[in-house]
C-alpha cells in the first residue's frame, strides 16, 4: 500500500543557486544536503507540509540528473510514493505489467531503499517507490 507522497525530485544545475528560491522566497525549511554517490548525485531536502521537495543536483556528466537536464532542461524528474515493504510493492506492479528500472531496491537518500518505475509503464512519469525506517518516515 502507497503510505503518502513521500517527495518530489527536481532536477537542478546547482544546489548553490537553486537553494535561495526555495528557502528564502518560499520559505520552506531546508533539512539537510547529502552525497548519493551511487547515483552521481547531490541532494537538498525541503520540507513542506508531510512531504518534501528534493533538489539534485548532477556530480558529473555521466549522472542519470545530468543527462535528465541536458535532455530536458531542469524542472521535475520524479515523485516518490512511501511504501512499507518495497519488495513487495515491486513485486505487485510487476505482476501488473509495469516495468521497474531496477529489479531490487537499491540505498539512496537518507539510506532509503528506493526503485523506480520506468516511465514507458507510468503515462511517462517517473514513479519511485521509497521505504524508509521508522524513524525517518516520521519526520
Amino acid at each position: 500500500m502507497i503510505k503518502k507522497m513521500d517527495h518530489i525530485g527536481i532536477a537542478v544545475t546547482s544546489i548553490e543557486d537553486s537553494l535561495p528560491f526555495y528557502t528564502e522566497t518560499i520559505q520552506l525549511k531546508l533539512e539537510g544536503i547529502e552525497v548519493v554517490e551511487s547515483e552521481q548525485v547531490k541532494v537538498a531536502f525541503l520540507k513542506i507540509g508531510d512531504s518534501k521537495i528534493e533538489l539534485l543536483e548532477p556530480l558529473t556528466s555521466e549522472s542519470p540528473i545530468a543527462k535528465f537536464i541536458e535532455k530536458r532542461g531542469e524542472g521535475i524528474h520524479h515523485i516518490a510514493l512511501a511504501v512499507d515493504s518495497i519488495e513487495e510493492r515491486i513485486d505487485e506492479i510487476k505482476k501488473k505489467g509495469i516495468q521497474m528500472l531496477q529489479e531490487n531496491p537499491k540505498i539512496g537518500a537518507g539510506g532509503a531503499k528506493i526503485a523506480f518505475m520506468h516511465p514507458r509503464s507510468t503515462g511517462k512519469v517517473l514513479f519511485e517507490f521509497c521505504e524508509k525506517d521508522s524513524k525517518e518516515d516520521t519526520k
